[in-house]
């Protein structure tokens, strides 16, 4: 009957399962969950296995039967190469819906967690200030070339973010050690490679923040020169767009004020298009972060997944692309809620 406790439940489930936001994380959920078997099966398919060749060791080195050496091995690192490809991977899933994302194979048995909650925060820093600058600086710049287009700053701007946009980001890092240091020796490389330096005490004090920025600055920069160009050539694209809409032109027949119609009309609609893009950025840069920080020996999550690469660290590579795969999934769900807040036709799906 309606308007029992059971029918009330019965409607606030329905409501919640066919709601917008419900469709968002559920294809999330599912999206991560198909990243990770396929990271998984691509993963144990490349050549070269460590847990292998710590087995030849133990063999050599202790005189070990291969039972024993494998027993030995499998004990530290809790992975047997041995076992069937479907068995690892319901032990796999299994401790990920724990929390475990297993023992470093590089690092003697280290938990990946661990290693993850160590690199992680100095990734997080670095690209998030890069981001955050770039991102301001493209929505700003671009809606200043939308609106005065043609002019000085239109002309400039726009070849030079072509320029900045179309070059790797290795290529700016590698100019700026080389070029501005070495050459130009506007700065000691020394001074600027690694974290932090070794003569700093951690801890919330003047020396090590002022460390801790001094050695960021670099692959923050890159990050920025990188990136902007990007988004000012999409925002003032979208700018553009947007002022030829109708609704901005009913809007200044009214009479509202410039500022109202540039923040509430222009600048809200204009910056839909680069929400999503936003949220793609944030994954796609951590996953490639590899080389910057590989070349500022900056001790991010990139430099652990190179390392770990290289080492065939499978369950390393794992934790690592896990987090990744995370970071733009979950990202890609917020900015589906984000754009739906501020559009909702896309709430409904096209209803009207």
């Amino acid at each position: 009957m309606e308007g029992t406790p059971a029918h009330r439940l019965y409607d606030a489930i329905k409501r919640v399962v066919g709601s917008y936001a419900f469709r968002v994380v559920v294809q999330g959920i599912l999206t991560l969950w198909a990243v990770t078997t396929f990271t998984f099966v691509l993963i144990r398919q490349m050549p070269g296995n460590p847990i292998q060749i710590k087995i030849d060791q133990l063999m050599d080195q202790r005189q070990l039967s291969y039972d024993d050496a494998l027993k030995s091995a499998a004990g530290l690192y809790d992975f047997d190469p041995d076992e069937p490809l479907i068995q690892q991977y319901v032990k796999y899933i299994g401790k990920l819906a724990r929390g475990d994302l297993g023992k470093s194979i590089l690092s003697a048995g280290t938990p990946v967690a661990d290693q993850i909650r160590r690199y992680l925060p100095w990734t997080l820093f670095s690209v998030g200030s890069g981001l955050l600058i770039s991102f301001t600086l493209g929505v700003l710049l671009g809606m200043s070339m939308a609106y005065w287009r043609g002019g000085l700053l239109d002309n400039t701007m726009t070849v030079v973010a072509s320029i900045m946009y179309g070059v790797p980001d290795f290529v700016i890092a590698l100019l700026l050690l080389l070029v501005a240091g070495v050459q130009l020796e506007l700065f000691k490389v020394g001074d600027v490679l690694g974290g932090i330096s070794q003569d700093v005490e951690a801890g919330f004090n003047v020396p090590y923040i002022t460390s801790l920025v001094q050695h960021a600055g670099l692959p923050v920069l890159t990050y920025v020169w990188t990136t902007v160009g990007g988004w000012i050539l999409t925002m003032k694209s979208s700018t553009i767009s947007t002022l030829g809409e109708d609704y901005i032109t009913v809007a200044k027949a009214r009479g509202l004020p410039e500022r109202r119609i540039v923040l509430a009309y222009v600048g809200r609609n204009a910056m839909l298009p680069l929400i999503t893009r936003l949220a793609i950025s944030i994954g796609f840069v951590v996953g490639g972060s590899v080389i910057i920080e590989f070349i500022f020996q900056y001790p991010g999550l990139g430099r652990l997944l190179y390392t770990a690469i290289n080492g065939r660290d499978y369950t390393t590579m794992q934790g690592v692309f896990l987090v990744i795969s995370a970071a733009v999934v979950v990202s890609n769900i917020l900015a589906d809620l984000v754009f739906g807040l501020l559009d909702p036709r896309v709430r409904v799906g096209g209803q009207k």
